[in-house]
């Protein structure tokens, strides 16, 4: 869990003077002002339901630079842009793909990265390269802050929570997109990235086809939480912070699990039992209530991986496999 110590501490250094600042504004904009009545928190519209009413404003996907040409797979930079933020990522694309022949799609959320050595296409270009040459298009953002993307929130949760929005902007851009068969959109989420892909799943009520590896699935704030133990503060900061942020929204309106009877997706789940980042419980409590949630256990299919690691390693051949022919079949 080390990385984990070296993001949070990273993380929390780098903003937290600018956190200060923008807690003057949160609490100025919930307080009632005479004559006017109680302004909207500015973070509330990041609430899972709030996100469902969202309007995007996403631009058009732009094709860059070919960074190479691996076999039948071109792979490509690409960017659009959020809330008229600019975001970059890494597509590859079958060389057969184009505007009179669209391919069918799937949106690639990363997990964690640290931002110093990152690369776009980190976490996900060896599993785009296969889905590539199994006739797919993968688009994988680098999300605000990371690749030439421009920077995210100097909040600390905003900065959590844009990468919902990022998605959300992402998959209307590839609705619109000449290459894409807009039919056949899927997405994909590992760790971090999973519990992004859920949060969207949730958001828009939209059946994308969906597969999560090694989704981060605890309660927020506990996923928060759960990964502060080895900060070099112990995590003091970090529970500082969100003992403000709680003072000031109901933590319950951003929690997934609350909302799983919105998933009208079909959904494939891969668990390692030897993970070290995602404890198993938390996956196999996911399916259960996934299950219980009539539509959405409806379209939930689980694998379980004796001794798989967090990347899914070494079942990771297997994995790729049902993916593909999940994507293929529905």
């Amino acid at each position: 869990m080390k990385w984990v110590a070296v993001f949070l501490a990273g993380l929390v250094t780098g903003v937290v003077g600018m956190w200060g600042m923008n807690r003057i504004g949160v609490r100025d904009q919930g307080l009632e002002i005479a004559g006017r009545g109680v302004a909207e928190k500015p973070l509330e519209k990041y609430r899972v339901e709030s996100l469902g009413g969202r309007r995007s404003e996403a631009g058009a996907i732009q094709l860059g630079e070919v960074e190479a040409i691996e076999g039948a797979v071109r792979v490509q930079n690409f960017s659009f842009t959020t809330e008229g933020k600019k975001v970059t990522g890494l597509a590859h694309i079958p060389v057969g793909c184009s505007e009179t022949a669209k391919c069918p799609v799937i949106v690639q959320f990363r997990g964690y990265a640290d931002v110093e050595g990152y690369y776009s296409g980190f976490g996900t270009r060896r599993s785009a390269q296969k889905y590539a040459e199994a006739g797919f298009i993968s688009l994988a953002p680098d999300f605000l802050g990371y690749g030439g993307s421009d920077m995210p929130s100097g909040n600390i949760f905003e900065e959590r929570f844009q990468r919902y929005t990022t998605g959300l902007d992402l998959l209307v851009s590839v609705g619109g997109w000449p290459f894409a068969d807009g039919e056949k959109i899927g997405i994909w989420g590992h760790s971090n990235g999973g519990q992004v892909a859920l949060t969207v799943l949730e958001a828009t009520k939209r059946p994308y086809a969906t597969t999560l590896w090694a989704p981060v699935t605890a309660a927020f704030p506990y996923s928060i939480l759960y990964y502060t133990n080895e900060a070099t503060d112990g995590g003091k900061l970090l529970r500082r912070e969100l003992a403000n942020f709680e003072r000031d929204y109901d933590t319950d309106q951003f929690n997934l699990l609350n909302y799983l009877d919105r998933v009208v997706a079909p959904v494939q789940i891969h668990q390692g039992t030897a993970d070290e980042s995602v404890p198993v419980e938390w996956n196999r409590d996911l399916v259960r209530r996934m299950q219980e949630d009539g539509e959405a256990g409806n379209g939930v299919t689980y694998y379980e991986y004796t001794g798989a690691d967090h990347n899914l390693v070494p079942s990771w051949s297997i994995v790729v496999e049902r993916d593909i022919n999940f994507f293929i079949n529905i």
